[in-house]
């Protein structure tokens, strides 16, 4: 898992690139908005919630927001831009969350998950603190990605690995768990969740043009994350 050093050096430069990249601003927020649907008046947990902009479109939905990040730099910039309108602190998916039981309506996790080698206790813990019939609503690098940007290596194998990313236009190192889909579906039947939904979704076609590369100009989708819409029940 990407160390918590690790954003708190570079949480400026990824919060300026979360805002406005494709990847982020026109194609994961927005299917995550969608599949989070009307949100007005539930209380909802951003898990992982960075520097809290899917926070933020939620809060202005209507929605009663609480999040969390491992990185103490995040929640900074997350109260910097959200102030009182939601409940922020640090904490660490996969330990034991600082929320009572049957807290929250639902919960989002925006490309969390794949940091995690074990998905056990994370799971556990969020459908601990939803409510009976909670949703979580959480995307995930798509487990075509590895394979495919990684010639040669093994998709059934649960496999550890770095990208070299750029962020407004600085070098970062990412840490990741490429996990093969029967193994995501498992970890969530197990964890008791019911699967709503499966998705994925075509980009925001009114993004500008400038943020889209040639090749997808022509094209209604990609495939960059998966995304999925679970129950509690």
């Amino acid at each position: 898992m990407t160390h918590v050093s690790d954003y708190d050096e570079f949480a400026e430069a990824y919060a300026r690139e979360n805002e406005t990249s494709l990847l982020n601003a026109y194609y994961e927020r927005p299917a995550m908005l969608a599949l989070a649907g009307d949100v007005a008046g539930r209380r909802i947990l951003d898990i992982g919630c960075g520097t809290g902009p899917l926070a933020e479109q939620l809060v202005k939905r209507g929605a009663l927001v609480a999040g969390f990040d491992t990185s103490s730099a995040m929640i900074e910039l997350a109260r910097r831009r959200l102030g009182d309108q939601a409940e922020l602190c640090v904490a660490t998916l996969g330990e034991k969350l600082p929320y009572e039981d049957d807290s929250f309506d639902d919960a989002v996790a925006s490309l969390v998950f794949h940091y995690l080698q074990d998905w056990t206790l994370a799971l556990d813990e969020v459908r601990r603190v939803l409510k009976p019939g909670g949703r979580l609503i959480m995307s995930v690098n798509h487990p075509i990605l590895y394979p495919f940007n990684h010639r040669g290596e093994d998709y059934f194998q649960l496999t550890r690995y770095t990208d070299e990313v750029t962020l407004d236009g600085r070098s970062a190192t990412l840490t990741y768990w490429h996990r093969p889909l029967h193994e995501t579906m498992a970890a969530l039947i197990s964890a008791g969740f019911r699967v709503q939904r499966v998705w994925e979704p075509p980009y925001d076609k009114n993004a500008p043009v400038e943020v889209v590369p040639q090749p997808l100009r022509e094209r209604d989708a990609f495939l960059s994350f998966l995304f999925f819409s679970l129950s509690s029940e």
